[in-house]
């Protein structure tokens, strides 16, 4: 019994390197096709004219074809014309005595007497064999000269009908010809009223001169195309050597070669393209020197005010602190007075040392203080600087980290100030719901996401959240009291450990933030080990380590069921005297 599926697998074997190899021709033939502007006009240029030169040589050759057998035709019809006469008279002056046959055998040789090669005679329409036939009837059997077997029996009925017909069939003679042939009837109109008398003409000739005219049109389209394919070339390669320098031109002028312009030769579209791709960088040009310096004018203006500033809030400082440690002997009014001047300071404060951070990412100049670290330690810190806030707002922090280190190279400074903007963040919109922080890891990255069950994001608000000073409701009370500028640090920050900030978030569903850094800065993020998006896996990507599992789809504030892989979920109850982190 044959094994249908071990075949299979031998010819699938047999066959794979011829497969891949046709797979990556295919794949590099593609990608060139894609990439040449050159190499489209050249084919797309063969390719009509192979179709015009087709065409054109499949009508030349009908029509060559049609005269040369009209021709033939007409010069044998010439031919048995004579060739008929010839054998009425060669009939009607044969001896009387002669039996049927030696009288057409004596007509047949009148027709065929050559002086070196007997049987055949030459005219206009060429070489040619005779066969003379006369049919039998009952008391007499059919008597024919010459190879009468070769004649169409299509043929024999129009003749014998009285017509004069033709018609090509494929022939054999004892001489070793065998091929087309034009064989043409007719009945004579000698004292035997039966007689068919044909005549056989071989078309080797105008078969060599029909192969021979096809050979040179064969030739002389190849020729043809090697010429036009090198004509195509030289056109195209003409419009597109400026459009590849254009190209190069621009990619060097994103680059920030500012001064790069194209050569302008000529008066042409293509100078034209050029004068116009030069007004343009130049314009460009302008603009982004004038944007550089509106930019560094602005940073330098932030940076020198927050310099400025600390002085004099130095000097407030320590008058607010100054009143405000003798508030207990001052009347209510001016207690309270007190009391918002140390708040307001502190908010104060806090705006300025945002200022000169977003300045030094503006600048370039924020330094990366990077160490492996267990990330763990960054997130029990952030809850520890967020806790008396969910503590006045009465929210229970769900914190769900992987039982062993998730080893990262990070600046533990700033990641510990982005999770503490986003869980304050979340305490803040999170409307008393419970407030979820999840930290995994694979072979490639580290992601921590923070989870709320608030207010959401409506649409497009997921990129705005990142924007300076950009609130979703301004009228909404802030508890951590900030600055308008922790997420947008919190951006720059991700951006610093070459990871990515994240945020999803629909109306009435809350909001979800996350943080992918790689464990070892300089390696490419492709992916999360956690999804955004709750109860997806969309943006999931990698091995996740067996230590640490991610989300079993459902939503991220249901902690994982228990078995060998799940993770441990503390609840810390913020508003308890047990608090744990």
């Amino acid at each position: 019994m044959i094994n249908f599926s071990r075949m299979r697998r031998r010819i699938a074997i047999t066959f794979a390197p011829l497969l891949r190899w046709f797979q990556a021709l295919s794949n590099s033939l593609g990608h060139a096709w894609r990439r040449s502007l050159q190499l489209r006009v050249v084919v797309s240029t063969l390719t009509l004219s192979l179709i015009v030169i087709t065409i054109l040589g499949v009508v030349l050759t009908s029509q060559i074809t049609d005269r040369l057998l009209e021709a033939k035709i007409s010069a044998a019809i010439e031919e048995m014309d004579r060739a008929r006469n010839q054998v009425q008279a060669q009939l009607a002056g044969a001896d009387e005595g002669s039996t049927l046959r030696g009288r057409l055998e004596g007509a047949r040789s009148a027709l065929s007497n050559r002086e070196s090669d007997p049987g055949q005679s030459a005219g206009a329409a060429g070489t040619f064999d005779s066969v003379l036939i006369v049919p039998g009837d009952r008391s007499r059997a059919t008597v024919a000269t010459g190879p009468d077997d070769q004649i169409p029996g299509a043929l024999r009925r129009f003749v014998q009908q009285g017509q004069v017909s033709y018609q090509f069939a494929t022939v054999s003679d004892p001489d070793g010809y065998r091929g087309p042939a034009l064989i043409v009837g007719s009945p004579t109109a000698s004292d035997l009223s039966t007689l068919e008398l044909y005549l056989v003409f071989p078309l080797a000739s105008e078969d060599r001169s029909l192969a021979l005219m096809r050979g040179t049109m064969l030739i002389g389209g190849a020729v043809l195309l090697v010429l036009l394919a090198a004509i195509s070339m030289l056109v195209s390669r003409q419009v597109v050597l400026p459009i590849r320098s254009a190209s190069r031109i621009a990619v060097r002028f994103a680059d920030g070669r500012l001064k790069e312009r194209m050569p302008v030769r000529g008066e042409d579209d293509m100078a034209r393209l050029a004068m116009s791709f030069n007004e343009m960088a130049e314009s460009l040009s302008k603009q982004i020197t004038q944007l550089e310096e509106f930019g560094n004018l602005q940073r330098r203006f932030t940076s020198d005010v927050s310099h400025e500033l600390r002085t004099p809030l130095t000097t407030v400082r320590m008058a607010a602190d100054l009143i405000h440690d003798g508030s207990d002997e001052l009347d209510p009014a001016l207690r309270r007075s007190s009391e918002l001047l140390v708040t307001e300071l502190d908010r104060f404060e806090a705006l300025l040392n945002d200022l000169l951070e977003i300045s030094r990412h503006d600048a370039g100049v924020a330094d990366f203080a990077g160490e492996q670290l267990d990330m763990r330690m960054c997130a029990r810190a952030a809850i520890s600087t967020v806790r008396h806030l969910a503590r006045e707002a009465g929210i229970e922090l769900l914190v769900d980290l992987p039982d062993h280190p998730v080893i990262a190279e990070v600046d533990p400074r700033r990641v510990e100030r982005i999770l503490r903007n986003l869980l304050a963040n979340a305490i803040d919109h999170g409307e008393g719901k419970p407030v979820l922080l999840r930290l995994r890891a694979n072979d490639d990255a580290a992601a921590i996401i923070v989870r709320d069950q608030g207010i959401g994001l409506r649409p497009g608000e997921e990129k705005l959240v990142f924007n300076r000073f950009w609130r979703s409701d301004p009228s909404r009370v802030r508890r951590s009291g900030g600055t308008g500028l922790g997420l947008a640090i919190s951006v720059e920050d991700a951006h610093l450990h070459e990871g990515k900030l994240e945020a999803w978030g629909e109306p009435g569903q809350g909001s979800c933030f996350r943080l992918t850094v790689p464990l070892v800065r300089g390696t490419k993020v492709t992916g999360s080990p956690l999804p955004l998006r709750p109860g997806s896996r969309k943006h999931v990507q990698g091995k996740p380590n067996n230590d640490a599992p991610v989300s079993n789809g459902s939503d991220p504030l249901v902690p994982t069921p228990g078995g060998p892989d799940s993770a441990k979920v503390d609840s810390v109850k913020v508003d308890s005297e047990s608090n744990r982190a």
